[in-house]
């Protein structure tokens, strides 16, 4: 069994103000994603220049921020947003849903793309090989904080997590971390290192989530106050994640099935 590390979930304390681990890594992604950004968007085959970055990361910030923080509630909160609609705007209390933060990344994405005339698609098409460095510093941020760990295990790496009980557990946000962030990272840089079909990178990214999600859901916890939702393991974030894997191969095929078919 390996030593959790304990770290303090607040990385910079002055006076009142408090810097989290968690925000930072949110920060790490939004850098990530302006700078990798303005690095692509010099392409000849880009559908922006490279000084639209500046607007397109902060529309996707509040894309992520508000559709992960609405997201979160109706995925996983319905109940007791029922009961307190309030609860959606306690953001202090925690709680974002990835798949919300993505749904709002769309939406913001369609809004931007209206302004630079271009499509939604051709955007997240940019976003794509670039969001894996947010999704990965996001899990790490939710390992120093101690939150979302995996089932109770033996294996040797496993870790008795603070506020986890006393039992040894999976690790599961470094699992996170390691597929979400580092392998979706190289996978899709690499493939979009050339032109591609518009649609086929943001269909590969969702495929190639979903399938890691749907994945790592088997040594995660899933929420308390929602369970196992069939056969005492299908989670919520596999339910979540199926409908990913489906449309994503789907708007994989038919991107590169378009092309062929126009070369033919």
């Amino acid at each position: 069994m390996l030593t959790y590390p304990n770290i303090d979930p607040i990385a910079i304390s002055i006076g009142p103000l408090k810097v989290h681990w968690y925000g930072l890594m949110y920060l790490i992604g939004f850098v990530a994603v302006w700078v990798l950004g303005k690095k692509r968007a010099e392409k000849p085959w880009s559908p922006i220049k490279p000084e639209a970055i500046e607007d397109l990361v902060t529309y996707g910030a509040l894309g992520v921020i508000l559709g992960g923080r609405i997201g979160y509630v109706l995925f996983y909160n319905f109940g007791e947003f029922l009961n307190n609609p309030l609860v959606l705007f306690k953001i202090w209390q925690g709680g974002m849903s990835f798949h919300g933060g993505m749904l709002g990344v769309f939406i913001a994405m369609w809004l931007f793309g209206r302004k630079q005339h271009c499509t939604m698609l051709q955007l997240t098409d940019i976003i794509a090989p670039l969001a894996p460095i947010g999704l990965g510093a996001g899990r790490i941020g939710n390992f120093i904080n101690s939150e979302l760990w995996g089932r109770t295990t033996d294996v040797p790496w496993a870790m008795v997590f603070p506020n986890g009980g006393p039992l040894p557990r999976h690790p599961s946000q470094l699992y996170e971390a390691f597929l979400e962030g580092v392998v979706l990272f190289a996978i899709l840089w690499i493939y979009t290192s050339k032109p591609r079909p518009t649609m086929a990178a943001t269909g590969l990214a969702v495929m190639l989530y979903g399938c890691f999600r749907f994945f790592v859901e088997f040594f995660r916890m899933p929420d308390a106050h929602i369970g196992y939702l069939a056969l005492d393991w299908v989670t919520m974030g596999q339910i979540l994640s199926t409908p990913m894997i489906i449309i994503g191969a789907l708007m994989f095929y038919f991107a590169h099935r378009k092309v062929h078919a126009t070369v033919s």
